[in-house]
């Protein structure tokens, strides 16, 4: 192995700012592959990600968020053909075994679908007309004041407003919410070796119990009653629990990634002149840009899965029990699906083959939100400025660029991200 190879993915800071290299290493030894620290088997190759993806029943989510820590409960790997049996038994002692997120068939075939009825075409639209509507609002401040942090100055707020209209948060409590859930940093998958709490979302969950109860006491005409009176596929009526799950998951998840969506967007933008150009000349190419951002710097590094019984992958034999981790952000740049990945082409025919938003049946439900609200952002900031451009006293110089990275392994984005913005002419910022 190359000393890149031996390097810790999962403990080593130095791969926080860039993990790339460190993942072509890995998938050009081969896109299948154990990695000698945590005895995870990492997957690098796009068709071998995809074959993960796609087969619930050999591989279980039910680490997928914590992969091999805190590790599970019990020796797993190699104890026997297949260790089903062993992950029911053992399920619920694991870290977020009450999301969606770590659910197998068919319990999360059924709340898929609880979640699916909550983000519905209908209220999609409506959302997204509330976007337009009040991106102004967001931007306003952080314009008058020539720029700034990005992310906390317009980012987070945007976005924590736009999921709580989505989920149909009462105006008044709206504040409250955004005090309690903006947070830039660390948690899950972080590089450091703080404990991880079984629950995060207590918060979340006792202000949509009540409002759950509530509404299926006294139904209104809003969305908080629709999800109220949500059933799973069969007509049964969930638990309160089940959707309020349902909606924190979405309200976190949901939010992260869209951050760290319009980001990464707003960066590479502010330090391409030519990209900033063309982007303002031609309108339309705002969402295959935005595509192309999801490939090249993918909001999620990897996922994990655990083999349930023995099989293979790629050619490799995968034990049962054997952690996976799926690295989404290698199976973006694999040469094999995408010609010259290590560069930003916002023409890429092929863009939207992506893996940022997963595949298969935990393909992540909040994508076209997510797009939705970073189309919305992008076209309004590019309507309200005639320049963007990086801070180089936050940044550095063009050449000796320096940016901070949320330390986790599993996730990747910004933690602050600092512009300087030139507001349009009032005539040519009404668009």
């Amino acid at each position: 192995m190359t000393e890149l190879e031996q390097l810790d993915f999962f403990k080593d800071p130095s791969l926080v700012a860039d993990p790339y290299p460190y993942m072509e290493a890995m998938r050009n030894g081969c896109p299948v592959r154990r990695e000698p620290h945590q005895n995870v088997l990492v997957v690098t190759g796009y068709d071998e990600a995809v074959a993960v993806f796609s087969d619930a029943d050999t591989f279980s989510s039910c680490t997928a968020v914590t992969g091999p820590f805190p590790g599970f409960p019990v020796p797993i790997e190699g104890v026997a053909e297949d260790v089903s049996d062993l992950i029911e038994e053992y399920r619920e002692q694991l870290p977020f075994s009450d999301q969606v997120t770590v659910m197998d068939p068919p319990k999360h075939t059924e709340h898929r679908a609880l979640l699916m009825g909550l983000i519905t075409p209908k209220r999609l639209k409506s959302n997204e007309d509330f976007m337009w509507r009040h991106a102004d609002a967001y931007l306003e401040p952080y314009l008058a004041a020539g720029g700034g942090d990005a992310i906390q100055g317009f980012a987070v707020p945007f976005t924590l407003g736009i999921i709580a209209d989505l989920l149909g948060v009462p105006e008044e409590d709206r504040p409250e919410f955004s005090r309690h859930m903006n947070h830039s940093a660390g948690g899950v998958g972080g590089t450091d070796n703080k404990s991880m709490s079984h629950s995060p979302l207590e918060y979340l969950y006792e202000k949509f119990s009540a409002y759950i109860a509530d509404r299926r006491a006294n139904p209104r005409d809003d969305a908080l009653t629709e999800m109220a009176a949500a059933k799973f596929p069969d007509g049964s009526t969930p638990e309160v629990m089940d959707v309020v799950r349902i909606a924190a998951n979405l309200y976190t998840a949901g939010q992260e990634t869209t951050v760290r969506l319009i980001s990464t967007a707003l960066k590479l933008i502010a330090e391409d002149a030519e990209l900033q150009r063309e982007l303002r000349k031609d309108r339309s190419k705002i969402s295959n840009f935005i595509e192309e951002c999801l490939r090249f710097e993918s909001p999620v590094k990897g996922d994990f899965r655990l083999a349930k019984r023995k099989t293979s992958v790629g050619g490799v034999d995968v034990p049962a029990g054997a952690t996976v981790m799926v690295m989404n952000g290698a199976a973006n740049r694999d040469p094999a699906q995408f010609e010259d990945p290590n560069t930003l082409d916002i023409g890429r025919s092929n863009a939207r083959r992506h893996l940022a938003f997963g595949r298969g049946p935990h393909s992540c439900p909040g994508a076209p939100l997510a797009r939705a609200e970073a189309r919305v952002s992008l076209e309004r900031i590019l309507d309200r400025t005639s320049d963007i451009r990086l801070s180089e006293e936050h940044h550095g110089p063009e050449g000796a660029r320096r940016f901070n990275y949320v330390p986790t392994f599993i996730l990747r984005g910004l933690i602050d991200l600092h512009l300087e913005v030139t507001p349009a002419e009032p005539e040519a910022a009404g668009g």
